[in-house]
């Protein structure tokens, strides 16, 4: 991030920050989404300060921006005359009752997430023993909130298979790099061009990491794990 507010100030750009699956999360004492100009958050059920439905938020200290993004995520529509269309704006305001159930989470997030770094520690000192597993790096100055727990593994998709067969959900994200998605054709980009990122995409595999995983659970999926390799020496 410091790289790139360097970049953004030098080209007087404004920066986005999406922090969809970090709300939480600090780097250098500034929590994630307050670095750039825009901070943007995801509620979807999934994510660590989760709804019952879609919904996200987005924040800045930048007064015009605010005004501009209340005219968007209601059609544009000016505050004042409700039928008078300033901007070509969008469908995205948060329903109250999606509000009410995240400002009841919302006390529970710290909570949560100390639960989320707590089972990425203990994932750590099992799994990091393992010579076909690369756990997480964290880098320093800097909080991970684990909204996903992923490691490198090798014969990814045969553990992945392995572990499905014994009730372990696992999840791959993503499988398929930008440059390789068929949306993304036009641009003339093709296998090759982006080795680490293809490399990455064949190893990483997220394991389960919720707030309310259990030690006899986490125990569980990293015998597994072990089984799995020592199984195939």
């Amino acid at each position: 991030m410091d790289e790139i507010i360097k970049i953004a100030k030098k080209y007087k750009l404004f920066v986005v920050e999406d922090a969809a699956q970090a709300i939480g999360a600090e780097y250098k004492n500034k929590k994630a989404g307050s670095i750039g100009d825009l901070g943007c958050f995801s509620f979807f059920p999934t994510k660590n300060l989760g709804a019952y439905g879609d919904g996200g938020m987005i924040v800045t200290n930048n007064k015009t921006m605010v005004s501009k993004i209340r005219f968007l995520k209601n059609h544009g529509s000016s505050p004042q005359e409700k039928y008078r269309s300033l901007f070509l704006g969008i469908n995205s305001r948060l329903d109250t009752i999606q509000a009410t159930i995240l400002r009841v989470k919302l006390k529970y997030l710290q909570k949560s997430n100390e639960s989320r770094i707590k089972n990425a520690e203990y994932y750590d000192k099992s799994l990091g023993k393992i010579e076909n597993i690369k756990i997480p790096i964290i880098a320093s100055d800097r909080t991970h909130i684990f909204h996903q727990y992923t490691i490198h593994a090798m014969k990814r998709n045969q553990l992945k298979k392995y572990l499905e067969k014994r009730g372990v959900s696992t999840m791959i994200y993503y499988p398929l790099p930008l440059h390789l998605q068929p949306v993304f054709k036009y641009l003339g980009y093709k296998k090759g061009d982006f080795p680490e990122v293809e490399k990455i995409a064949k190893t990483v595999l997220s394991l389960p990491i919720y707030p309310g995983l259990t030690r006899i659970e986490q125990d569980y999926v990293i015998q597994k794990i072990k089984d799995f390799y020592e199984d195939r020496k």
